[in-house]
């Protein structure tokens, strides 16, 4: 019986270079949809941030007969500073007891804190948005002893009243109202925003720890997480709106900013988040700021 002996036939160069480009363009096509995702996860956890925030500033109102926490409260003795930062004050009601009572508030030098315990635990995960990219796991990039924040809270809510401290050219800041008698009230006023921890442009970087409320030392608001607050003075809020898609370079420390494409996220003081989006005007932005002008925002 005469077996007939039959060839295999495998792909041809023209057949393999096709399934390599039909698999490219499936890449292709795919990449986009896996990076909507992430940055849809990046900005509900970055929403999450701001709205535990909002839980911890009315905790903490409510712990303290409606007070609202300020830049910094409880002037300056020598080079000490008794009062609490902001971003501090908000800690215990953050489940951050331990960063709290970890360093030793009356230093001077203490807004630097390089470690309490262990120096990971001056990186606070709430204050870090996943989607900021000008900040290295928390840090300023290079330098692990600056533990930042990429947000910003609102000036003209809590660091509206400058109250004089000795000696002469020291002053720090409480907030004006209380969380009861805000007079647009707390669904129309902005309690923070998101900014970029670290304003390359400028080489700033937003330090949540920094002791943020005197004229006298450096930094008064290079360094600070604070909208709205240029040197010691309030600034108009309609000449500074939010950057939209700007990145990190070409970030201003003025501006609120963000690292998601289409939006800049806020936290109101009635605890609620909002996007901000290029739509809305600059006119809108200055009454969602001031707390006190007497104007119903939309930003929409």
């Amino acid at each position: 019986m005469l077996r007939l002996l039959k060839r295999e036939r495998g792909f041809t160069l023209i057949e393999l270079l096709v399934v390599i480009a039909i698999i490219a363009i499936l890449i292709g096509l795919l990449l986009p949809a896996v990076q909507k995702v992430r940055e849809a996860a990046a900005r509900m956890t970055c929403s999450n941030n701001l709205k535990q925030m909002g839980v911890a500033i009315h905790n903490y109102a409510s712990a303290n007969g409606d007070k609202l926490p300020s830049g910094t409260e409880g002037g300056l003795q020598g080079n000490n500073y008794p009062g609490k930062l902001f971003w501090y004050a908000l800690l215990p009601y953050m489940e951050q007891d331990n960063v709290y009572r970890g360093p030793d508030t009356s230093s001077y030098y203490s807004w630097r804190w390089q470690d309490v315990g262990q120096g990971s635990k001056c990186v606070i995960k709430t204050y870090i948005c996943p989607s900021d990219s000008s900040q290295a796991n928390g840090f300023r990039p290079g330098d692990t002893s600056w533990p930042v924040c990429s947000y910003q809270r609102n000036g003209y809510m809590f660091d509206a009243t400058i109250v004089p401290s000795n000696p002469a050219g020291y002053q720090y800041t409480v907030a004006k109202y209380q969380i009861g008698n805000i007079p647009d009230g707390t669904s129309n006023t902005l309690a923070i925003s998101e900014r970029y921890a670290v304003i390359s442009a400028y080489g700033y970087a937003g330090l949540w720890q920094h002791h943020q409320q005197d004229r006298y030392h450096w930094g008064t608001y290079n360094w600070r997480c604070v909208y709205g607050v240029d040197g010691t003075s309030l600034y108009n809020p309609a000449s500074y709106p939010p950057q939209i898609g700007v990145r990190p370079a070409q970030a201003s420390y003025l501006n609120p900013s963000s690292g998601h494409s289409s939006t800049v996220q806020c936290l109101l003081m009635d605890g609620s988040v909002r996007g901000v989006g290029s739509s809305a005007n600059t006119t809108a932005w200055s009454y969602f700021v001031q707390p006190d002008d007497g104007q119903v925002f939309s930003l929409n």
